[in-house]
């Protein structure tokens, strides 16, 4: 992302994605003693079961019985007025000519929660991976300043990081921030396993280890003055141990191993790398950015093997399937890509999203899913088995934090930042 972007903390409502709030429904038709009854009530909307939505309660509990507008109405209104962003004028628009969207209606994840005591939030419009579930019982997600931990078993809600005041590190490691950070802002996480590791806005990357009280690592990885880290990965290394590669908005990324905390790799780029992907064989990186061409590059030498070219703007998303030979690329223009390696002269399938932004990408590991998160509103699964030409809709309303699937393919979570019907959503 450019310069003026990385800072753009709170995204302005005239700008694009991050306006649209679904409180705001029809409120303009009505007077103000009427919209403070409706607020109390719409903020009373308690959580939904998989039988309450069986017998037809909405799923995220909107009482649209009680509201001046049908659902059906809602929903098109919202695919008339969402502004998908662009950083290259039009590529939405070119891409709806082109492209027809894949058959819905089949149903992979059946819904099985709605938990309003998670609210998910967003500090970046662009990045959107914050929502990581490490079972099918227990998710970490950004929630304002602080990383919570969900468990859908208990439905205790623990905070396991709070970024507000000061984070500082407490084992001994070369290259150590030691004074550590105060007041970050968070653009990326992921977890796996016992490991945590947070982004921020200055570059900042915070380690931790989830059976261990404090923060194990903190380093600034530049300081540049555009240096917001943009995505984080963590992965078993083809060298043995747990690495984490972090994606810089100073064109570069970092490798990291996750023992002695020391950084291995740097490898540099022409642009913004907004988000990387290592393959299952760990021989390969999917690197996209502010560019429309992604690559693959060699993550020992960090050499570019080859460039896939068909996007039409800046990609943030990217994954691999489970095979080593297949890898998907998410981008502005509303599409995801799914390309083989085998054969990079052209995509493999071309899937085009209703709103915006392919923002973030999932496989499940068995590989037969993928699942592609808009920035708002639909999370689609296809299925791999048949080409990605079938898939199921996930229809809800509000900004995407993040998805997750747990690693044994159970559990399908879904972060809904909105003022009022913020939630996290489970499919099974």
């Amino acid at each position: 992302m450019s310069d003026q972007q990385a800072y753009e903390f709170d995204y302005m409502a005239e700008e694009g994605e991050m306006d649209h709030s679904i409180d705001e429904m029809d409120e303009e038709n009505r007077g103000s003693d009427e919209v403070l009854d409706e607020y109390e009530m719409l903020t009373k909307v308690s959580d939904t079961s998989s039988s309450q939505a069986r017998k037809g309660k909405d799923i995220q509990g909107i009482p649209w019985d009680r509201l001046n507008i049908t659902r059906e109405k809602y929903r098109l209104t919202r695919l008339e007025q969402y502004r998908n962003y662009e950083n290259i004028p039009l590529s939405g628009e070119a891409v709806d000519k082109e492209c027809k969207q894949m058959e819905k209606g089949d149903n992979y994840y059946e819904f099985f929660h709605n938990t309003r005591l998670v609210k998910p939030t967003i500090l970046h419009f662009q990045l959107r991976n914050l929502v990581w579930a490490t079972s099918k019982h227990d998710v970490y997600l950004i929630s304002n300043n602080s990383v919570m931990h969900w468990s859908s078993l208990t439905g205790n809600l623990l905070e396991i990081l709070n970024f507000a005041g000061h984070v500082a590190p407490t084992e001994k490691h070369a290259g150590r921030l030691l004074e550590g950070f105060s007041q970050t802002q968070i653009s990326t996480l992921a977890v796996k396993d016992n490991f945590m590791v947070v982004g921020g806005f200055r570059g900042e990357l915070i380690c931790k280890r989830l059976d261990k009280k404090g923060v194990s690592f903190c380093t600034r990885t530049t300081h540049d003055d555009n240096a917001i880290t943009n995505a984080v990965e963590i992965y078993d290394s083809l060298r043995g141990g747990i690495h984490f590669m972090a994606s810089n908005n100073d064109c570069g990324i970092r490798e990291y191993d996750m023992e002695r905390f020391q950084l291995l790799n740097h490898f540099r780029f022409p642009w913004p790398v907004n988000h990387t992907s290592i393959s299952p064989d760990r021989r390969l990186v999917a690197v996209v950015g502010d560019h429309i061409d992604g690559q693959l590059v060699d993550s020992q030498s960090g050499k570019t093997v080859a460039s896939v070219f068909g996007h039409l703007d800046y990609s943030f998303a990217s994954a691999w399937h489970p095979d080593g030979r297949t890898f998907s690329t998410g981008n502005q223009d509303k599409t995801c890509r799914v390309w083989d390696i085998r054969n990079l002269s052209s995509s493999v399938a071309i899937l085009k999203g209703n709103l915006g932004a392919a923002r973030s990408i999932r496989f499940s590991a068995d590989g037969h899913f993928m699942v592609v998160a808009e920035p708002a509103d639909f999370v689609h699964i296809y299925s791999t088995k048949v080409d990605y030409k079938k898939r199921q809709e996930i229809d809800f309303f509000g900004e995407i934090s993040g998805v997750s699937l747990s690693p044994d393919d159970e559990s399908l979570y879904i972060g809904v930042c909105d003022q009022i019907y913020g939630s996290l959503l489970q499919y099974n």
